[in-house]
């Protein structure tokens, strides 16, 4: 799909479309009531500026979606195929940072009672488990800033991803 198709998407198609970006609907409102986009960027800013900040109980909904980094997405959800899709670049990771990543996850969840959550895109493993262990430190309220913060960049991407 190009900007123009999904420009032209009837409502109920474009946040069907939106869902798998970030399944929060005032973001997906807030998208969907920007349109018309002239450029993919400008539909990239929208989707970084619609649901700044996220809430919690926002947070904790879109966040049901998300596997583990480092894990495979189960099922066939177009969810699941995005964040193959964003894992991918990890590729296969040895040994030690496959056991670095899972003590890592284990320690976040225990600390955070929530899985950890980063823009993988981009990113090396290494990059990805200093963060892990930089956001360790960071207070609940932080933190959850923190999430909110990759959510919008996850879904900018994903948003990108769609229209390209």
């Amino acid at each position: 799909m190009d900007l123009g198709e999904f420009n032209q998407l009837s409502t109920d198609d474009a946040r069907a479309r939106l869902r798998p970006c970030l399944d929060v609907n005032r973001w997906i409102d807030g998208v969907v009531a920007a349109r018309p986009f002239s450029t993919v960027e400008a539909a990239r800013e929208a989707a970084r500026t619609s649901a700044t900040p996220l809430t919690d109980d926002e947070i904790n909904q879109a966040m049901s979606h998300h596997p583990r980094i480092g894990e495979r997405a189960e099922g066939s959800s177009a969810e699941a195929a995005l964040s193959s899709r964003e894992q991918a670049g990890l590729g296969s990771l040895d040994g030690d940072v496959q056991e670095r990543l899972a003590a890592g996850n284990a320690a976040y969840e225990e600390r955070f009672d929530r899985v950890f959550l980063i823009r993988a895109a981009g990113r090396s493993p290494e990059e990805i488990l200093a963060e892990l262990q930089r956001r360790m430190a960071n207070t609940d309220t932080d933190e959850l800033a923190e999430v909110g913060e990759q959510l919008i960049q996850i879904a900018a991407l994903r948003l990108e991803g769609l229209l390209a």
